[in-house]
């Protein structure tokens, strides 16, 4: 497994960042969307053209994390995180990237355990919507759900945390 970091060279209009989404899709797959109003919450529904224009907005599973957001006259600036090596239709940011945690004995997905809000949590105006199939770590359940984690994606040149990723672990059971 090879980190890769990379973006589209040129902003992408709304017809080809919903072209470019599916490319990117295994199951379970997930999407956070920002508008200057709102947020989506976590769902399971692609976006689509009526979602648009949005400020920013992210697809993530266990192999990457598509993020694109709004640059001008309606069109998305577009950077990939993954694990998968190649790219070619990206270009590569820097060359020597590592995924954290590394130790696959600890952490067999190569991601950390990231954990939603309670629904009484405070901090947001509204409650933050999270699937029913994805388990959020509010409790501790030895379930088949896929789990919400995050992957660090670190420059090996200066050990320094550039991205941090949500991303999907899939139960070991």
């Amino acid at each position: 497994m090879k980190a890769f970091v990379g973006y589209k060279k040129q902003p992408l209009s709304v017809s080809e960042l919903l072209e470019l989404i599916p490319k990117f899709i295994v199951e379970p797959s997930y999407y956070f969307l920002r508008w200057t109003h709102k947020v989506s919450g976590i769902v399971e529904n692609i976006p689509t053209e009526t979602d648009f224009p949005m400020m920013e907005g992210q697809m993530f599973n266990h192999k990457c994390e598509l993020r694109w957001k709004y640059k001008q006259k309606n069109t998305y600036e577009v950077l990939l995180l993954s694990i998968n090596e190649n790219h070619h239709d990206f270009e590569l940011v820097g060359k020597n990237w590592r995924i954290e945690p590394s130790e696959t004995k600890n952490f067999p997905s190569n991601a950390y355990p990231a954990y939603g809000y309670r629904p009484e949590e405070t901090r947001f105006p509204k409650k933050l919507i999270f699937p029913k199939d994805l388990d959020i770590r509010l409790q501790a359940e030895n379930n088949k759900k896929p789990k919400l984690a995050q992957r660090y994606f670190v420059d090996n040149e200066t050990s320094t945390v550039q991205f941090v990723a949500l991303t999907v672990e899939l139960s070991q059971l």
